[in-house]
């Protein structure tokens, strides 16, 4: 049983107080300053000195994740959490709407378990989401969703049948809404939830291989808008 788990600090003068049984999170890591222009994208914060895992050709955003790369808070006596995961990120005002799209292609292996390319929306340690497309347990690349508020929830959702896919996280500042599509044009809700962040808060993007091998993901088509789709449940 891990008795203190390692977590992710938003902040570098703030220690997370979150308890949960009994169990208190210490940061293991600060967030840190960065400059890269990608996509259309100015991202200026970063964890685990992410900015060295990247590159960029002709518009793609390479993205490599080493080996026991993930972002989990396990609800199950901490056996799998790990705080190890490279993120890029860029701050948003979310007392205003936005709309964070991009066509993401993981890099997936033979033994990759839990490979994934992941957009991700973070406010501090113990609150936030991110929205993978991720190798599962028989080896099927499924559109995945995991929520954390305290601790990780883990949702699997569909099977897809193609090397990458389109992701956009939409808000009006009331709710924040998570879409797939296949090409970029026709939208499938997978969820939807109360948007309980603050005002201070994070976008970005992140590949992970939690288990066996690097996992290279790509990244394009990036867009961050200040407004929100018209319709949540189509995404359009």
């Amino acid at each position: 049983m891990i008795s203190t788990l390692t977590l992710f600090a938003i902040t570098a003068c703030t220690k997370s107080t979150n308890e949960i049984k009994g169990e208190k999170y210490v940061p293991a890591f600060h967030l840190q300053n960065c400059n890269l222009e990608l996509g259309n994208v100015h991202f200026t914060k970063m964890v685990n000195d992410a900015d060295k895992e990247i590159s960029e050709t002709e518009g793609v955003i390479h993205f490599t994740a080493p080996e026991g790369t993930d972002f989990f808070i396990d609800p199950n006596e901490g056996k799998l959490t790990k705080a190890t995961a490279k993120i890029l990120l860029t701050e948003i005002d979310n007392s205003k709407p936005f709309t964070f799209t991009a066509r993401l292609k993981p890099g997936f292996t033979e033994y990759g378990l839990y490979n994934a390319a992941d957009l991700v929306v973070m406010a501090n340690d113990t609150l936030w989401q991110k929205f993978c497309f991720e190798q599962d347990e028989r080896g099927k690349h499924r559109v995945v969703t995991v929520r954390t508020v305290g601790t990780s929830d883990d949702n699997n959702h569909e099977v897809i049948n193609q090397d990458h896919i389109y992701y956009k996280i939409s808000s009006d500042t009331y709710t924040i809404a998570n879409y797939y599509s296949l090409d970029g044009k026709q939208w499938q809700m997978v969820r939807l939830y109360k948007n309980n962040y603050p005002l201070q808060l994070y976008v970005g993007i992140c590949s992970q291989s939690p288990t066996k091998g690097e996992c290279i993901s790509e990244f394009s088509e990036l867009s961050l808008s200040t407004n929100n789709v018209g319709d949540f449940r189509l995404g359009e």
